[in-house]
């Protein structure tokens, strides 16, 4: 996310960031998560999302502003549970062993919410471009990866280096194994956990002082 311009919000996308959802928002989240995951960002309009959600479209307008609204939401749901999945992590006098496990967090994550992941990583909507709050939430995310990463160095077990460039090389690595596994796993016969696994292993080798 580093030396990414942030794209100016619309006021559609805007609404998802200060409307609190109510009950009528989130069956209506859930309703295009849903849509999204099974039939593709071509059924995630505005009237499908109301339609099948029982509802008139301007419980839509009214609560996101509009279709991009509601992506922005999911956008930022999804960053909202992966920094609470890292967080969770213990800090133990370990911090490389912490570290794997933030990266065995977010494996976890990518398949227990697959149709976030695909918000958030892979362009699932592709007409829709994150506003300021959704930039800044996958900033933060990666902030915190860069503090564990910042433990590891002042305990001396990496090398000395800029934390938020290791933690991007951290990050595109664990991202890139997860997204094989997601689009590979049915096509390629691989024992995919132990490819993420070792790659993270590697990983750390290559960053030890």
């Amino acid at each position: 996310m580093r030396g990414v311009t942030p794209v100016q919000s619309t006021p559609a996308v805007g609404a998802a960031r200060t409307s609190p959802l109510d009950e009528v928002g989130r069956t209506l989240l859930r309703t295009a998560s849903r849509l999204l995951a099974d039939e593709g960002a071509g059924a995630l309009t505005v009237r499908r999302i109301a339609g099948d959600s029982g509802m008139s479209t301007m419980n839509v307008y009214s609560r996101f502003g509009g279709k991009h609204g509601v992506v922005e939401h999911l956008f930022l749901e999804g960053f909202g549970l992966l920094a609470a999945t890292m967080t969770e992590v213990p800090v133990t006098d370990d911090p490389v062993a912490d570290l794997t496990m933030c990266g065995m967090r977010y494996r976890a994550f990518a398949f227990e919410h697959p149709t976030l992941y695909s918000v958030m990583f892979e362009k699932a909507v592709p007409d829709y471009e994150p506003g300021d709050a959704a930039l800044a939430s996958g900033l933060a995310t990666l902030q915190h990866l860069a503090e564990r990463i910042e433990r590891c160095i002042a305990a001396g077990r990496f090398r000395p280096g800029d934390p938020l460039h290791l933690a991007g090389i951290v990050w595109s690595t664990c991202h890139g194994a997860v997204s094989l596994e997601l689009k590979q796993k049915r096509h390629i016969p691989l024992d995919w956990e132990a490819v993420f696994r070792d790659s993270c292993a590697l990983l750390v080798r290559g960053l030890a002082a």
